[in-house]
């Protein structure tokens, strides 16, 4: 054979490994409204900068026909690329062939690929849509599974790990994405469960659909598996890029920087009057946000889970930072168990990759009842305070209202080594709530008053005006200053870059036990 016909042998080649599938599943998968595994990734990458790895792996399967069943690439595309210039490593499970199920040549490719991301220091991206394990391998299809999981804990904190969803994921499938660092999903069009609606209506007798036992709004809302949902694939990818922007290629490296081209120094009023005059009252914290950080522009994770808390990343003078902030129009802004660990989980991941972490506080204390008692509100709160204790990344706190009990010290307090804690005049720093505290330090007078009701407004009054507000918490250095609202966007920038060279560390061990 000629080097020609060889040439012209590699073309036909690299054009069938292309195909995938072939045509006619092609074309089904665009039916479903989905796209293909190699149309993703050109979506996902900046135009041109893919490169394949293992076009012409396939599988090595005898049993059941297999053998005469090949595809090259087998059922997962891998290989690096760039979003924004910067370096990615990424996988892309196809399932036009044998409905993206894992087998052992699959599950090798992805362990390749992981390692090179591992050892070069560069994120992962998992782009999900897969059947499960291929029953036709056996066992070694579960290998190859474990093989991937143990990839996935060696990488977390040392390399960013991002899964889409993007079709079904089921079985051993839906553990190696909740592995990694942030999940998105497809709004209608993909799902996650460990057993389907199939066995759970022979083993519980359940009647559930696909959509209702693990759809993306059941994940983003009532789980919280789910980090992000959009309402297409296109969007989704979209969405991964935008995360991209804020995130380090590892632990060793510092986010990146952007100019926003928005100034420092702004300050805006409108924050002054934000809060209202009545504590009981609720604002958007958000709005807070927004005003602070760079154009507005705030991304948020985990949006419609636990929404009392809010967290995500944003830019402060350009330095990416990772935001966690109470919500008072969500249930007072309360801690209750599912804010406390989506918080605690946040915080973790912003700390291990060296992003700053700015903390907006307005928190009445914990979400008190036998439901959050018994389904462990101590345990998961404790998760909350491990996460800022733990972390040693610059921490900015700014009390904009209620900081009341145990609540203050969890939201990092100076207490667990807040870096720069700052109030507003708004503050109420205290033990408990004026009228709670009123009832238990006044409760005999109270009852032998001549006008019980009276009286307690006079106390509450009193006991607002001595203690709720930042005074006192600033008189012990507690809070690092009292400042006016609208100061607040160029006192953090200022701190940031104050802190840019900030050294902490913790004691020398292998791993905290923090209570799981």
């Amino acid at each position: 054979m000629s080097n020609i016909s060889k040439i012209q042998h590699l073309r036909e080649l690299r054009a069938q490994a292309q195909l995938g599938g072939g045509a006619e599943r092609i074309e089904a998968q665009h039916q479903r409204g989905r796209m293909t595994a190699r149309e993703r990734l050109d979506v996902l990458l900046d135009r041109g900068s893919f490169r394949e790895l293992d076009p012409f792996v396939v599988h090595r399967t005898h049993d059941f026909g297999l053998d005469q069943q090949k595809y090259l690439g087998d059922s997962v595309v891998t290989g690096w690329g760039t979003i924004n210039s910067r370096l990615v490593y990424v996988f892309s499970q196809d399932f036009t062939v044998f409905g993206g199920s894992l087998g052992e040549a699959h599950a090798e490719k992805i362990c390749k690929v992981m390692d090179m991301a591992l050892k070069n220091g560069a994120p992962i991206i998992g782009l999900n849509d897969s059947g499960g394990a291929r029953i036709q391998e056996g066992v070694v299809s579960l290998g190859g599974y474990a093989d991937i999981f143990l990839r996935n804990t060696l990488a977390s904190g040392v390399i960013p790990q991002i899964s889409a969803i993007m079709g079904p994921c089921a079985g051993g499938a839906v553990y190696s994405p909740a592995l990694t660092d942030f999940i998105f999903m497809v709004n209608n069009s993909s799902y996650m469960f460990v057993t389907g609606p199939d066995v759970v209506r022979a083993v519980t007798h359940e009647e559930v659909s696909f959509e209702q036992l693990g759809g993306a709004a059941v994940h983003a809302e009532v789980s919280g598996v789910c980090h992000v949902i959009s309402e297409s694939e296109v969007e989704t990818l979209k969405q991964i890029r935008r995360l991209m922007t804020f995130l380090p290629q590892n632990n060793m490296e510092d986010p990146p920087y952007l100019d926003t081209g928005d100034d420092p120094l702004r300050s805006d009023a409108r924050l002054d009057d934000l809060v209202p005059d009545d504590p009981s009252k609720p604002y958007d914290m958000k709005d807070v946000i927004r005003l602070i950080v760079d154009n507005g522009d705030f991304y948020e994770i985990h949006e419609r889970y636990a929404m009392n808390i809010v967290v995500g990343f944003a830019r402060l003078g350009g330095h990416a930072v990772g935001i966690v902030a109470n919500q008072p129009a969500v249930l007072a802004g309360v801690l209750d168990i599912n804010s406390s660990e989506k918080a605690a989980r946040f915080i973790r991941f912003c700390d291990a990759f060296n992003i700053p972490l700015v903390t907006f506080e307005d928190v009445p204390g914990f979400l008190p009842g036998t439901v959050q008692e018994h389904g462990g509100i101590i345990r998961s709160g404790a998760k909350l305070l491990f996460a800022y204790c733990e972390a040693t990344v610059p921490k900015l706190t700014v009390i904009t209202r209620k900081a009341y009990g145990g609540a203050y010290d969890v939201m990092s307090s100076k207490h667990i080594r807040g870096d720069l804690n700052l109030a507003w005049p708004t503050a109420e720093i205290a033990v408990m709530g004026p009228d709670g505290a009123v009832n238990i330090i006044f409760r005999k007078e109270l009852t032998q008053a001549e006008d019980p009701v009276q009286r307690k407004a006079e106390l509450v009054a009193d006991y607002r005006a001595k203690f709720a507000n930042p005074y006192i918490a600033a008189s012990r250095g507690y809070i690092d200053d009292v400042i006016e609202p609208r100061e607040t966007r160029p006192r953090l920038i200022n701190a940031l870059e104050m802190l840019a060279n900030k050294r902490d560390s913790n004691p020398p061990k292998k791993h905290g036990c923090i209570p799981l």
